[in-house]
C-alpha cells in the first residue's frame, strides 16, 4: 500500500476524502453552481504520490489543498495536497450526469508534502500555492463553504473515517494545467507562522 509521512511514521491510509467545490471563487471559476451540502468523492490508496507527472496525452489539473489526517475521529496533522484532475474528461462525465471517479481517482492522482501536527486552530490555516515563483492559489479555513470539522461530522453519518485516512478540504480558485519542468511549492500558514512548505517539479 502507498504511504504518507507524519513526523517520523509512515501512514498508510485507506482512503482520501475529497470535497469538490469547496470555495466559492472556484466554484464560479468552473461555471458551477454554489452547493447545498458539501460533494464529496473518494480516492483509493492507489491515487497516493509524493511526485507530479504531466500528461501528454490529455491536460491534468493541479488543484491545491488543504489536507487532514484523521485519526480517532479528529483531525491530528495537517499537509499540503494536490487534487490532480483530468479537467476534459471530467467535464465530459459532468456533462453526461456520470461519476468522476475516471478524472480523479487514478493513479498519483492524490499528492502530499509531509504532514505536520495539528498544534494551531483550524479556523487560522491557510494555503499558498506558488507556480515559477508566481501565487497562484491562496485561501483557507475562513472561505470554506464547509469547515472541516463539519466536514468530518457530515462524512461519518455514512462512512466510517479509520485512523490514517485523509479529508481534502476543497481548492481555491487558480487551478491550471500541470506541465513538464514546472516548480511548484505549496505552502501551510496559520495565519503568518509558516507551518510547512515543499517544493515538487513536475516530471
Amino acid at each position: 500500500m502507498n504511504f504518507v509521512t507524519f513526523e517520523s511514521r509512515c501512514i498508510y491510509p485507506s482512503k482520501i476524502v475529497c470535497v469538490g467545490r469547496n470555495y466559492a471563487e472556484h466554484v464560479a471559476e468552473l461555471n458551477n453552481a454554489i452547493p447545498d451540502e458539501p460533494v464529496l468523492f473518494v480516492k483509493p490508496n492507489s491515487a497516493i504520490a509524493d511526485e507530479l507527472f504531466a500528461n501528454d496525452v490529455s491536460p491534468i489539473h493541479y488543484e491545491g489543498e488543504i489536507v487532514c489526517l484523521i485519526e480517532r475521529a479528529k483531525i491530528v496533522a495537517l499537509a499540503f495536497g494536490f487534487d490532480l484532475t483530468k479537467r476534459d474528461l471530467q467535464t465530459g462525465l459532468k456533462s453526461k450526469g456520470l461519476p468522476w471517479e475516471r478524472a480523479k481517482a487514478f493513479d498519483r492522482s492524490a499528492v502530499f508534502s509531509g504532514f505536520v501536527e495539528l498544534t494551531v486552530p483550524m479556523a487560522s490555516v491557510r494555503m499558498e500555492l506558488w507556480l515559477n515563483d508566481g501565487l497562484v492559489q491562496s485561501d483557507g479555513y475562513e472561505a470554506m463553504l464547509f469547515k472541516p470539522e463539519f466536514l468530518l461530522e457530515d462524512i461519518s453519518r455514512f462512512m466510517t473515517l479509520a485512523d490514517g485516512d485523509l479529508l481534502m478540504t476543497g481548492t481555491p480558485k487558480g487551478v491550471g494545467p500541470l506541465i513538464r519542468d514546472d516548480r511548484f511549492v505549496g505552502k501551510l500558514f496559520s495565519d503568518d507562522k509558516l507551518l510547512l512548505d515543499q517544493q515538487w517539479i513536475v516530471k
